[in-house]
């Protein structure tokens, strides 16, 4: 089994990489395989909603001219996801948030590979970050990995971190939850549990078809609106 930590910080040793090391320690201790991946520093387009990747069922992005396609090459062989971020504006990184979009859009999601998001911050913002980040797990029928406390450690730089005993508490704890997860849905396919049958879709928009608008002649009653004026103190019509 085989879990890729994706760390989107434009810092590849930063305190994104220390969270996401301490997780990784964790599961190379319950022997699960790992691969931390840094997006790096090259410009990442944004998903362009153009569909050519579900209209061509590619299972890839149609621009291939950074890492996204080679880390969705490399979830093929991976059993989980570990997408890490610091905290920019109480929100994930601009980078990891274009590659994501592009990610999970072209393939549809990793669906029943557990998947879990953790983000670093120096003070605040980290909880709305982190919403965001498991919402790509949520809608893809990836299971949510659980910790001891929301998946967040806090500092300026990877020595801060090391002061955040919570935070690496909380990252190890993580890991050694990922770790049990695999080993049970490994178990459980060995004794013929299989993923549920998926449904199909269902897409339904929040447009309705509207009442016909009324005729011009229709004219609208201003009586309300001039008695609720006329009920503003008199000194402010005054001074206007």
């Amino acid at each position: 089994m085989k879990v890729l930590l994706l760390n989107g910080s434009p810092h590849p040793n930063g305190c994104t990489f220390r969270a996401l090391s301490e997780v990784e320690k964790t599961l190379q201790q319950e022997g699960i395989e790992t691969e931390i991946f840094h997006i790096g520093t090259e410009a990442i387009r944004g998903c362009m909603g153009c569909g050519m990747c579900r209209k061509n069922k590619l299972g890839r992005c149609i621009f291939g001219e950074d890492a996204v396609n080679v880390v969705i090459k490399k979830m093929e062989e991976c059993d989980g996801l570990i997408v890490g971020s610091p905290v920019h504006y109480a929100g994930a990184s601009g980078g990891i948030t274009s590659f994501l979009d592009r990610m999970f859009y072209s393939t549809g999601g990793f669906a029943y590979k557990p998947g879990a998001a953790i983000v670093s911050c120096r003070r605040a913002g980290s909880t709305a970050a982190l919403e965001q980040l498991n919402k790509y797990f949520m809608m893809n029928n990836m299971p949510l990995v659980p910790s001891a406390y929301w998946n967040m450690v806090h500092g300026n730089t990877p020595e801060e971190v090391e002061q955040d005993l919570e935070g690496l508490m909380v990252m190890r704890t993580l890991g050694r939850n990922i770790a049990w997860m695999l080993k049970s849905i490994d178990a459980g396919k060995a004794h013929g549990i299989l993923t549920p049958a998926a449904e199909p879709k269902t897409r339904t928009n929040f447009i309705r078809e509207c009442a016909s608008v009324k005729e011009e002649a229709e004219e609208k009653n201003f009586a309300p609106y001039f008695i609720s004026y006329n009920k503003v103190n008199k000194a402010y019509q005054e001074e206007d």
